[in-house]
């Protein structure tokens, strides 16, 4: 859908102004047969924006749920008057900055897929603001998970200063598997929304013209 909003919009450019309001044979102008023409794809659009926002919010409020009662639950535990046993730790404020970290993101991630469960589906909306938005939700939740794990594995060197070493080291590791793995599953939707938000935009440019040929089988093979 921002696919073709852009060329739409691109042609509207070079269009004489005489023309952009013209109706054609059936009494429509430019804009209603776009629309009318599109009416499909815009349902699908929303459809899938809507299904991974769910998806995305279901994620970080897991997430910021999890990290808020970990921030009462101190590692190592306190002594009578309150204060945790290994504050002066570094693995304690690498905790307590990590925890915090993830607590925000993962808020911050969910009131954005919140925001694009309640916008406006309309044509224009696709063009920059769902997919900005969708962009910023997606990093926020990446940040949040990689918080999650360096509080996670904090916590396990807190827990085990006294024990087995090797044990906090090991989980760790598996931990932070995690965060490659959503890079890498994430990889393609995040190419997709970069290369239409800003790389099809800059193939139009004047000193890019060049490049109209290559855009042109860009556009048909999508």
């Amino acid at each position: 859908m921002m696919h073709e909003l852009i060329w739409f919009e691109e042609v509207k450019k070079v269009m004489q102004p005489s023309f952009i309001e013209r109706k054609n044979s059936n009494g429509l102008t430019p804009r209603e047969l776009f629309s009318k023409e599109h009416e499909e794809l815009l349902e699908k659009a929303k459809s899938w924006m809507e299904l991974t926002a769910n998806s995305c919010m279901l994620v970080s409020t897991v997430i910021a749920t999890g990290v808020l009662s970990a921030a009462f639950s101190i590692p190592g535990g306190d002594n009578d008057d309150g204060i945790p046993h290994y504050l002066k730790k570094p693995a304690f404020l690498i905790f307590a900055v990590s925890d915090a970290t993830a607590l925000i993101s993962a808020s911050t991630s969910t009131l954005v897929f919140l925001s694009i469960l309640i916008s406006r589906y309309v044509e224009n909306n696709f063009l920059s603001s769902l997919p900005f938005k969708l962009m910023i939700g997606l990093l926020a939740l990446f940040i949040s998970i990689t918080s999650m794990m360096v509080a996670f594995s904090s916590a396990l060197f807190i827990t085990y200063y006294h024990g087995l070493k090797l044990v906090p080291v090991l989980m760790s590791a598996f931990a932070f598997l995690q965060i490659p793995l959503f890079g890498f599953l994430q990889y393609r939707l995040w190419s997709d929304i970069v290369y239409s938000a800003y790389y099809c935009r800059f193939l139009f440019r004047p000193s890019n013209h060049k490049h109209y040929n290559k855009a042109l089988r860009c556009r048909s093979c999508k």
